[in-house]
């Protein structure tokens, strides 16, 4: 015997419960489906544990998308402060750390707990663990294949995510059904993740490993250019922390990064106006600005001599010493890839969907939200954000 439903929400992440826990609450018979016996594991890993849930800054301008215009409609009509709300209603302790992040007091479990009560508040019927073997329309109605029989629904929510952290469940199913029904695709890749380096570069970084500084990081190209200035970790494959992971997010690859150790200080000009005045080495100089070890791994790796006196260097050097640290030109081999990004760019193309339901233009019923749709959000709640606007704007229209 099939089982009939208003709405099938595929995907019991963040936007998946978002958007069953609206539809629900309107009064639509609503059944959330996931293959995992787990729910939300991208939820509970996030934010070391804590969940960042949500950046009270977030605009469309902290948003990636071949259509950059196609979160704003969502995005307007369920903000940053909407979720807040949710959060205090529930209870639960938070607080900002900085940039406008928010995080929970205690544990990432408070807004799955909450989520799910929710989408118990408005009756939504639960499958999990239940794989889903295949989606197909017959007139009205969709039929859904799945491991504890078939589903029927008026309407199909597909909330899947994307390609990020495979080892906690992630598949390509949402663009498996939007290759079926003809959608266009955006490429993927990885974003927000750690930039990796081969050869001479990665030995000579690996000496650097577990540095933390912070620095301001570009891309080199003009269109869609990125800049953060945020924490820069050295890592034995290459490099990390937030500035990479964001940046990561523009990068290319066979593209360069720009660099800048210092912004705060031209170092060139620091140097050379010290000659005449400054006794010190180069090593005790330029520790006054950066981790010692840091500053002694940097001038072996561009072959200075840290003990050597400023006032006996040439104005070359100096200017040679300065610009490795203000404008440091390094070319990525690749990144660690899917199994650390923490998000995917790309997916569905967002042009085959109507802004203000999430719905395919030319499959009625069917939508897509989340992740699985080519909109990416910076590194700090951004991404959470997408996941809650994009499920109350589906949730709202189903």
């Amino acid at each position: 015997m099939s089982k009939q439903f208003d709405v099938a929400v595929i995907g019991a992440g963040a936007a998946g419960m978002m958007c069953a826990a609206v539809a629900a609450q309107r009064g639509r018979k609503v059944v959330l489906i996931d293959h995992a016996a787990r729910l939300a594991e991208k939820i509970r890993i996030s934010g070391g544990g804590r969940c960042n849930f949500t950046n009270v800054g977030a605009t469309p301008q902290n948003y990636l998308s071949q259509n950059p215009h196609f979160c704003k409609s969502a995005l307007s009509r369920y903000t940053p402060q909407d979720f807040v709300a949710l959060v205090k209603r529930h209870r639960i302790g938070f607080h900002e750390k900085h940039k406008g992040q928010l995080f929970c007091d205690e544990s990432a479990e408070d807004i799955i707990a909450m989520l799910k009560a929710e989408c118990d508040q408005g009756g939504v019927s639960w499958m999990m663990p239940c794989a889903v073997n295949g989606i197909g329309k017959s007139g009205e109605l969709f039929r859904i294949d799945t491991g504890a029989g078939e589903v029927l629904a008026a309407s199909v929510v597909i909330a899947t995510g994307g390609l990020s952290i495979p080892k906690i469940g992630a598949t390509d199913f949402a663009y498996r059904i939007a290759t079926q029904f003809g959608l266009r695709m955006v490429e993927t890749q990885p974003g927000l993740v750690p930039l990796t380096f081969d050869g001479g570069a990665s030995q000579a970084l690996s000496a650097l490993a577990g540095i933390a500084v912070q620095a301001e990081v570009e891309t080199g190209v003009k269109k869609g250019r990125g800049y953060f200035l945020e924490d820069l970790l050295f890592t034995h494959r290459g490099l990390s922390g937030p500035a990479i992971l964001q940046i990561s997010s523009y990068w290319r690859p066979g593209g360069a990064l720009s660099i800048n150790f210092l912004p705060e200080v031209d170092v060139a000009e620091a140097l050379i106006e010290g000659k005449g005045t400054l006794k010190k080495n180069l090593s005790n100089l330029l520790a006054q600005w950066l981790p010692g070890r840091m500053v002694e791994g940097w001038l072996e790796l561009n072959g200075f001599d840290g003990a050597a006196r400023i006032a006996d260097m040439p104005d070359k050097g100096l200017r040679q010493l300065g610009d490795s640290l203000n404008r440091w030109s390094i070319r990525p081999s690749g990144s660690e890839g899917y199994k650390k990004a923490e998000v995917t760019l790309g997916g569905v193309d967002t042009r085959e969907l109507s802004q203000q339901s999430m719905m395919v233009n030319s499959v009625p019923g069917l939508h897509f939200i989340g992740e699985a749709i080519d909109v990416t959000g910076w590194l700090g709640g951004y991404n959470f954000q997408w996941a809650w606007a994009s499920g109350v704007a589906a949730g709202q229209a189903v």
